[in-house]
């Protein structure tokens, strides 16, 4: 039996490395993934219930600003008032019309599906290769990989996987001193992309949306709804800013009727 030359024998060691790690980065990948999704859903059916309730309270502070500035049109403060409710308004106006247009897909992946994402991410993650040609086609790959994971597409899932079977890029070459620099560096990146990957996991966590799905979840528990509950104060909230705002209207009317009769002036045309 022929004894292994010491670089053989370093890149027999390098591969199993490769190896694990590569398994650590596709579960990495699946549950950056999944959080990534999940924290979408959620942002997606808080927006629709919530948010556009939010959004309309927004309108309805900015229109009460702007009946207030009739009443005294030269008050300067109220003028800036006016300006950053109407700025307000209009940005969560622009939210609120962007989540009714984009469709939320409540899906939660299912083992076949989760399989599949992790056997296709583990095979053609970028970090896996040197070349730059190929390292950009295996971005791409992944990107599509992510979109249609998130999507529950499980059919596109098994053609990606069809397609890389017979791709030419899962075939190496190379002489054993290229393959164990190959080796080398791709623990390197593999390493790289998993350190990525926890900073963009404490990120995510950190954000209010986290903490929202969190406290939604644990209220969920418990058998309530707190978007539910949220949305029913937020509801309570825009008709006593309704109230008022009628009753601003009522008054900066009035005040135009009175002047129209008492000196036959249009008091609209000084505003």
């Amino acid at each position: 039996m022929d004894q292994l030359a010491p670089e053989e024998i370093e890149l027999a060691k390098k591969r199993r490395i490769v190896e694990r790690l590569a398994e650590r980065l596709a579960d990495a990948e699946e549950q950056i993934a999944d959080l990534k999704a999940e924290l979408e859903r959620f942002e997606a059916r808080y927006t629709m219930e919530v948010g556009r309730l939010y959004a309309r309270q927004d309108e309805v502070d900015a229109q009460i600003a702007e009946e207030e500035l009739k009443l005294v049109p030269d008050d300067e403060e109220i003028k800036k008032k006016v300006a950053e409710l109407r700025r307000l308004a209009e940005e969560s106006a622009a939210r609120a019309k962007a989540a009714e247009e984009k469709e939320a897909e409540l899906w939660e992946p299912t083992a076949e599906a989760r399989k599949a994402y992790h056997e296709l991410a583990r095979s053609i993650h970028p970090d896996l290769v040197l070349d730059t040609a190929e390292k950009e086609r295996r971005h791409r790959l992944m990107a599509e990989l992510n979109s249609v994971y998130s999507s529950g597409d499980q059919e596109r899932l098994r053609k990606l996987a069809a397609e890389l079977r017979v791709s030419p890029e899962a075939v190496t070459g190379g002489s054993v001193g290229d393959q164990l620099v190959r080796a080398i560096r791709q623990v390197a990146q593999i390493r790289g992309r998993l350190v990525e990957i926890e900073q963009e996991k404490a990120a995510a966590l950190a954000t209010e949306l986290f903490t929202l799905n969190t406290k939604a979840a644990d209220e969920a528990a418990a058998g309530r709804d707190m978007l539910k509950q949220m949305a029913e104060r937020a509801k309570t909230h825009i008709l006593k800013s309704e109230r008022r705002l009628e009753n601003l209207r009522n008054v900066t009317q009035s005040q135009e009727e009175y002047v129209r009769e008492k000196f036959g002036m249009d008091i609209s045309d000084f505003r």
